[in-house]
């Protein structure tokens, strides 16, 4: 599962031998109005044909494999970049949860890429702008809002028990100081499955077949 409005095709540099594994990609669609985050992860549920599936997700991706993970037998779930509860959140995010700050956050801007491309200046900012062009398909402002408000209010407050988590010890969404219990991944940012491939094409097969 990608994150926040991304697409599966960040994940178009993982590749899980073809003979142990079956991959199932899966994308975010348009969530009903006011659906909680579990019923949302109640209907993704239904694009799982298998039983016992290990899911994996990136970082809202991950929040919501979890979630997942309370409507169907899993046997293991693995989160990249991503959080175990909202412990973990940093403080800016607990903030915007106190103030309802997240309201104020400009998501049409966000769905028009067009736009955002006009109004970045210089090098570094055209660069993430293209990235965001290329990965973040999902721009539909009604998931947009429904999105950045079921991440910032969470409600699991208490990890999971068997959850894998992978964290990049550069991640600036998620920094690796408010969380626990985590496989480190040097100079790993919150965009690692698309730079860190390697690493992840090669230990995650022994992550998801131990027992």
């Amino acid at each position: 599962m990608p994150g926040l409005a991304a697409s599966s095709s960040i994940f178009e540099n993982i590749h899980l031998t073809e003979d142990q594994f079956e991959v199932i990609l899966l994308e975010w669609f348009i969530p009903k109005s006011k659906e909680s985050l579990s019923d949302y992860a109640k209907r993704m549920t239904k694009k799982i044909k298998h039983k016992n599936p290990v899911l994996i997700g990136v970082s809202f991706g991950g929040i919501l494999v979890q979630e997942m993970s309370q409507h169907i037998s899993v046997r293991k779930t693995i989160i990249i970049s991503s959080v175990k509860s909202n412990k973990e959140f940093p403080k800016r995010m607990k903030f915007a949860k106190r103030t309802l700050a997240y309201k104020l956050i400009p998501t049409s801007l966000l769905s028009n890429i067009e736009l955002l491309t006009k109004l970045t200046l210089g090098d570094t900012a055209n660069k993430r702008v293209k990235l965001y062009e290329k990965y973040l398909s999902m721009r539909d402002k009604k998931y947009l809002d429904w999105a950045l408000e079921n991440v910032i209010l969470w409600k699991c407050d208490k990890p999971l028990k068997n959850v894998i988590h992978i964290h990049g010890d550069k991640d600036e969404v998620f920094p690796p100081k408010n969380i626990k219990e985590f496989i480190p991944i040097k100079n790993g940012t919150h965009v690692m499955i698309i730079n860190k491939y390697k690493w992840l094409n090669e230990n995650l097969p022994k992550l998801i077949l131990e027992n």
